[in-house]
């Protein structure tokens, strides 16, 4: 059993120092002076839990350690590179992330780089031959039950480790990588989601009344624009004209004004769900990373539910797979009747890789022009959905969308100026739709998250995360009809901003 454990500690504490070097690079940098005792702990455990893991699938303890190094080296550049993109660093839920590479490779593959994936694929494959080819397998040297024993051993001492008390967490992911390290914030933040947790949901229903005889109550259309924000506070090269649209829609709106989201270039579930649920992120604490998980919707009161309540039919429409994010499990808990997805899009047209904004608008007027009932909506579209840098640009392009020439490096931006003129003709129909209908009509119109374009934000100085919304009523046509602008609303305030009224 000495011989084993010989064999076995040179491996074992190599690696756990490899790892420990290894953290050191990622961004922001954990402390190295100040962590808390537990917070090594919990570094010994995983360590400890892995390595008996692979040796039990392996019985190699050096490959053992390769693997382990291997790993935790493609975790700090996953999160290196998130954290260029989002500014936040791989949490936990992002593990969910790899399943869904494989089932939507084009959302996430473009920002690792297909090459990169391709020769990390190809060294592994090739580790893992050397691996067996060079180390030879303990179990042709030692009993297998001295070496099942030993495993077990690992296994027993890890539980024990890990058996401590976990700092508590801000939940702000770059504070708890840098106050208690990489290890110990993943493994926090997977102990508690899995802690049941019933959150109360805000209370809307006094906000939906009965309404006087003889009105009819609206139909409502929340339409969340994938990656929309008013993209000439970027760089004063863009030309008005591309957002001659959004000027119109602000002029004669109830509301409108820039939205503060907790997202970032991705994770739109986040803001949905502020939106849908009224609850700000602090409420969530881990949930906020993805709050279609884990959490229990059964004591959540929501916008679709509360308007559903009211007489509404409640309808989705999202022209992606309804499974992706879970959509299609979550939101009927979340209240609505009917979730239309992609399968109702099949002869829809495209406009780039996705199906365009002018189709969902056509979608949604047939509904509100069907409709017998009023009609509770909410869109989430795809066609601006990255990665932009895989559309190519022409210098049609370029000249249609600035003011002389764009900056370099701007292509990206070029892309999704394309795309925003189709969200524009998009807005215009629903107005169109909503202004046509025999029930008055309300739209609000949100960006979930500003889009992926670092190259594009360093060069012109500009860091603001915030979106844009508006909030009007259909027949209200002059300018300046009372609006409000407000310089920042927050996301989960912009549900109450649509309901504002209907009592």
């Amino acid at each position: 059993m000495l011989d084993l454990w010989w064999a076995l500690l040179p491996a074992y504490f190599t690696g756990l120092l490899a790892v420990s070097l290894i953290e050191v690079a990622i961004k922001p940098r954990p402390r190295i002076f100040g962590r808390t005792l537990i917070s090594w702990r919990v570094n010994l455990g995983i360590w400890t839990l892995f390595f008996a893991a692979e040796l039990l699938l392996w019985q190699r303890p050096w490959f053992a350690t390769a693997n382990g190094i291997a790993l935790m080296s493609l975790l700090v550049v996953i999160s290196n590179i998130k954290q260029g993109l989002m500014r936040e660093p791989f949490v936990y839920m992002d593990f969910e992330y790899f399943t869904d590479l494989l089932r939507h490779p084009r959302l996430y593959l473009p920002y690792f780089g297909v090459w990169r994936a391709v020769v990390l694929l190809g060294l592994f494959c090739f580790a893992v031959y050397l691996g067996l080819v060079l180390e030879t397998s303990l179990f042709q040297e030692f009993d297998w039950s001295g070496f099942i024993t030993g495993v077990a051993f690992l296994l027993l001492l890890a539980g024990l480790i890990l058996r401590c008390d976990v700092l508590p967490m801000t939940f702000d992911a770059n504070t708890d990588l840098q106050r208690h390290g990489f290890l110990t914030s993943l493994w926090a933040y997977g102990l508690a989601e899995y802690k049941p947790a019933r959150l109360m949901g805000k209370e809307w229903k006094p906000l939906v009344g009965d309404l006087p005889t003889g009105i009819k109550a609206p139909h409502m259309v929340l339409v969340q624009s994938e990656s929309f924000f008013d993209a000439r506070a970027v760089h004063e090269s863009i030309d008005p004209e591309v957002y001659a649209w959004w000027d119109q829609i602000q002029e004669t709106s109830r509301m409108h004004g820039s939205l503060e989201v907790p997202a970032l270039g991705a994770n739109t579930v986040r803001t949905e769900f502020a939106v849908l649920s009224g609850l700000r992120e602090a409420e969530l604490g881990v949930y906020r990373f993805n709050p279609y998980r884990k959490l229990d919707f059964s004591s959540l009161s929501t916008l679709p539910q509360t308007l559903r309540q009211a007489g509404y039919r409640t309808i989705c429409i999202h022209p992606y797979p309804a499974g992706f994010y879970r959509r299609d499990r979550v939101f009927p808990s979340l209240g609505f009747d009917e979730f239309i997805d992609i399968q109702a899009f099949d002869a829809a047209p495209r406009f780039g890789p996705y199906v365009s904004d002018v189709a969902v608008a056509e979608k949604v007027a047939s509904l509100l022009e069907k409709s017998e009932q009023p009609l509770f909506v909410f869109v989430i579209t795809m066609e601006n959905h990255g990665p932009l840098h895989y559309e190519q640009v022409t210098e049609t392009d370029r000249a249609r969308y600035y003011n002389g020439l764009p900056p370099a490096g701007f292509d990206d931006m070029t892309v999704y100026l394309r795309h925003i003129e189709n969200a524009g003709i998009m807005c215009r129909k629903l107005q169109v739709a909503l202004n046509s209908s025999d029930r008055p009509g309300r739209l609000c119109w949100y960006g979930d998250h500003v889009p992926i374009m670092p190259n594009v934000y360093k060069g012109a100085g500009y860091t603001d995360s915030a979106t844009n919304f508006v909030v009007w009523h259909s027949g209200e046509v002059a300018p300046g009809i009372a609006t409000q602008c407000r310089e920042k609303l927050q996301a989960h305030e912009l549900g109450l901003s649509l309901l504002g009224g209907v009592t």
